[in-house]
């Protein structure tokens, strides 16, 4: 009998895998953004995945697509050049990438002696041969590794093993809930990028131009485009199979950094965004409990205009004249919020505000890293 391979390092089957939304299933801010690349942020439409860019002229548009490989993921990150750049000054960068507490990072053992090493592996394809980097960044403790891989035209499984970090044991992840590490796909970069020799062998102390040498650009025409997904980091030396995660789990996770109430998309729905009551006669209180826990103290954020948003009392629909706002917070998963009416309503009587029959209408809560 012919045992099939296993990973005597990695943990066990379920949760193996430290990369939160890995088969691009979660998309709460959007399917597709467009004119993307002059700065960096949680701007894409993929959950917990970041876009790092920096002074290119070139531009994208970003896309949750429904052209995954068969048996991994119906959805991928898609990335289409919309702007070409061939003139790559020195700061410029295009970068993929994903955040991760320390608290979560805790088996690998980084830094000090018992140190693991960690297996990448994702899928991806584009519209011609390329050659782009995997680069794993600790920022607890300024050092980093990186390894190129190549992508053609069909799916393909890219496997790449990082050696441990064993140091001097001065340099583990933080156990907390901070930033420690980046995991980044380096599309494009520029000569502060580029100009070393590339540090793939073993980790050390940042040099910022031995990052990313050796990589094509994906901006080098309007022609290009780039596709990711079943992205896995685990512990040990070998790239197990990707780990299939119910959409209520992924979703779950999602929530602990970024979630959005209303915006459904349906204009003809008055999509309810909390309950509340009439503190005054103009203004109306509300909360919400935030289940999952959120990572940190969240900041809330809406769309559109004061009249995208409306309060609803005694079968009356009022417009409102501001958006919600926070007006506290007792816990992490608990948090207050104000909404003034365009007129005045009866004090104590409870009141629903909801998006006013406008598809943008929603407010977010953000504890992304």
């Amino acid at each position: 009998m012919t045992k099939a391979r296993t990973n005597a390092s990695a943990s066990p089957a379920v949760g193996r895998n430290m990369v939160i939304n890995g088969a691009m299933n979660v998309a709460q801010r959007n399917t597709s953004v467009a004119d993307l690349g002059a700065s960096s942020g949680y701007l894409g439409p993929i959950d917990r995945f970041r876009i790092g860019a920096g002074t290119t002229a070139g531009r994208l548009t970003a896309s949750q697509t429904s052209d995954g490989p068969n048996g991994i993921s119906a959805n991928c990150l898609k990335f289409d050049c919309t702007t070409a750049d061939t003139s790559i000054a020195a700061g410029e960068k295009l970068l993929i990438e994903q955040r991760f507490e320390g608290q979560n990072l805790q088996r690998i053992g980084k830094g000090v002696a018992g140190a693991k090493q960690v297996t990448v592996s994702f899928y991806v394809k584009a519209n011609a041969s390329f050659t782009f980097a995997c680069e794993l960044y600790d920022h607890d403790n300024s050092r980093q590794i990186s390894k190129l891989f190549s992508v053609t035209s069909n799916w393909s499984r890219v496997e790449l093993t990082f050696p441990a970090d064993v140091d001097d044991g001065s340099s583990p992840f933080g156990d907390d809930n901070a930033l420690s590490l980046s995991l980044f796909i380096a599309l494009h970069a520029g000569s502060n990028f580029t100009s070393g020799t590339l540090n793939s062998s073993s980790w050390a102390n940042a040099t910022s131009a031995n990052r990313h040498v050796g990589i094509d650009s994906f901006y080098s025409s309007t022609d290009n485009n780039f596709f990711i997904t079943g992205v896995q980091m685990e512990v040990g030396p070998v790239a197990t199979e990707f780990e299939q995660e119910d959409i209520t789990t992924t979703l779950e996770k999602c929530k602990r950094y970024y979630r959005r109430i209303g915006n459904t998309g349906d204009a003809s729905v008055f999509q309810m965004l909390f309950s509340g009551f009439m503190g005054t006669a103009n203004r109306a209180y509300g909360s919400l409990m935030l289940s999952p826990s959120m990572r940190t103290q969240p900041t809330m954020g809406t769309t559109g205009t004061a009249t995208h948003y409306a309060i609803m009392n005694e079968n009356s629909n009022t417009a409102c004249s501001a958006v919600p706002a926070l007006d506290g917070q007792t816990s992490e998963q608990t948090v207050f919020i104000i909404q003034d009416t365009g007129s005045d309503l009866t004090v104590g009587q409870g009141v629903q505000v909801r998006g006013n029959s406008n598809v943008t209408a929603h407010i977010a809560f953000d504890a992304e890293l």
